[in-house]
């Protein structure tokens, strides 16, 4: 692999257009690139969780991790580590791009001690980076129609422990995913 991985830049305005540009390509949906802005503006983004791939100075891979709320059979409710979008532009798929992010991006959330990180997403990609269904953890979360139960997944980190729940997106960022 060519690239590095550093924490993202949202001070710097050519590297968030970069990104944007990253999301729209990989999704095919030029809306998509404004996912990654939209979550910064919703008081859910971690900087310090978000990161980019570089290859020669140009962004060429992302991955954000913001929080959701999980709340509790007791009532309870908890922030939790939600890792969303993971872009990688489609000219360097299979080069490890994506698992370098996410790597990267979990071993940050691990270092601040949280207990895991949640997503939805394809289960054959993310079960080959330690991600599980989530329900057996006993969290569910809160997926489109189309998506198979499965794609709720949770990897567990070095301070795990069982919270089961259910995940909830603050307003915010739901607007932000449904803007997309």
């Amino acid at each position: 692999m060519r690239t590095t991985i550093r924490t993202e830049n949202a001070a710097d305005p050519a590297e968030v257009a970069a990104i944007a540009v990253v999301h729209a390509t990989a999704f095919d949906r030029p809306q998509h690139g404004a996912l990654p802005a939209a979550l910064r503006a919703t008081g859910h983004h971690r900087p310090r969780w978000c990161f980019v791939a570089l290859d020669g100075g140009a962004v060429v891979g992302h991955v954000m991790v913001g929080t959701a709320f999980l709340e509790r059979p007791d009532g309870q409710v908890i922030e939790v580590p939600n890792l969303s979008p993971l872009a990688v532009l489609p000219s360097r798929w299979r080069e490890g791009i994506g698992r370098a992010l996410v790597e990267a991006a979990v071993a940050a959330v691990d270092a601040d001690g949280e207990p895991f990180v949640v997503l939805e997403g394809s289960p054959a990609y993310y079960g080959r980076l330690a991600f599980e269904d989530a329900r057996a953890h006993g969290v569910t979360l809160p997926l489109p129609d189309w998506a198979p139960p499965a794609a709720g997944q949770l990897r567990p980190l070095t301070r795990y422990r069982r919270v089961p729940g259910t995940i909830v997106y603050p307003p915010s960022v739901q607007a932000a995913f449904e803007a997309v």
